[in-house]
């Protein structure tokens, strides 16, 4: 129990760390726990160390909490768990994780965020009505802009979070005049779009890009082979694709949609979560146009080409009163680019 200031403070920093441990947990829980959300936990015995650590397993299979409370066995008694959401209240698939601390003899808890799924939630209650110390919001932005990010947007909206990302020079193009655009980023740009899709529910683009540049859309690992999750490819238009196109191999599930109706596509991708738009710049427009983005991801290259596609067209602007306006969240150095992540407003 702490006793001045300073304990008070090497306590709130051991909290953190293991709030830090549990957030890269559920990282790597993402793409394979949907429509679950990624979850991660960390579990400390009564003296501070770290006993047990866990993320949601794939549906059906244990939570994140779950997971760690095996792992640290009896260490767990009147430890701490630090988990970046909320323990489920509820008979799922599986047991309330808000009781499997309760049995395991827990005596404090610290998450991230509340859980915004009526069906869920109570998980904090339940546990102080056990006797048990509870506290929220520790690193709450981390988490609602990293791995529950897509998950809690769905719960709070109903719709997957549709991120759009591109690769672009600094003038804005996407190719060169002659059409060639292989490769505008750097090998580091292009090993983290694979490590990104292998997050993702699905990836979407329009036949126009599967003419063009025949894209095989898959995330693949630095030596080349397939991650061990493959976004469904979903693929956009009315124009016919050849047969041998990459994206109608069987190295991932694919959906045509025969359609350029946006409404019919927002019905094909209701049940996912993450969903990416690597489409071309006339599907980008009509997304921005019927303001369909949730977020963005630009790779910027150093690079200047005077001439060529650009990265968007018909987004629906005439005016700078009507653009389409972003908050900047993140920039990254990546190899010789640059990554812009931003947000729409409200999609957090």
């Amino acid at each position: 129990m702490a006793t001045g200031p300073h304990d008070a403070a090497d306590a709130a920093a051991e909290i953190d760390a293991a709030m830090q441990i549990a957030i890269a947990a559920a990282e790597s829980a993402r793409g394979f726990t949907s429509p679950n959300p990624p979850v991660g936990a960390v579990i400390l015995d009564k003296a501070g160390a770290i006993a047990g650590v866990g993320m949601t397993q794939p549906p059906g299979g244990p939570h994140a909490e779950v997971v760690a409370l095996r792992e640290a066995g009896a260490a767990a008694k009147n430890g701490t768990a630090v988990v970046t959401l909320e323990p489920c209240n509820h008979y799922g698939r599986t047991p309330p994780c808000s009781q499997a601390l309760i049995d395991a003899g827990i005596r404090r808890v610290f998450y991230a965020v509340g859980d915004p799924n009526p069906e869920a939630a109570g998980g904090a209650r339940t546990l102080e009505t056990a006797g048990i110390r509870v506290l929220g919001g520790v690193r709450a932005d981390d988490v609602e802009r990293g791995s529950l990010r897509a998950w809690l947007h769905r719960q709070r909206t109903g719709q997957p979070l549709i991120t759009w990302k591109y690769a672009a020079t600094l003038d804005g193009k996407s190719a060169a005049a002659d059409g060639t655009s292989q490769w505008i980023t750097g090998p580091a740009a292009r090993a983290r779009v694979h490590a990104e899709r292998a997050k993702l529910d699905a990836i979407i683009v329009g036949t126009g890009t599967v003419l063009s540049d025949d894209p095989w859309l898959t995330a693949r690992l630095p030596d080349g082979s397939l991650a061990a999750h493959q976004p469904v490819r979903i693929v956009v238009g009315t124009r016919e694709i050849p047969t041998a196109a990459k994206v109608l191999d069987d190295s991932a599930p694919t959906v045509v949609l025969r359609t350029q109706d946006l409404d019919e596509v927002a019905a094909a991708i209701a049940d996912y979560t993450d969903v990416q738009l690597e489409g071309g710049p006339t599907l980008a427009g009509a997304f921005l146009a019927s303001r369909r983005i949730d977020r963005i991801q630009a790779y910027l290259a150093p690079l200047l080409l005077g001439a060529g596609t650009a990265a968007v067209v018909d987004a629906g602007v005439g005016t700078m009163a009507d653009a389409h306006r972003f908050e900047m969240e993140s920039v990254e150095t990546i190899g010789t680019d640059m990554l812009l992540t931003l947000g729409s407003t409200g999609t957090i």
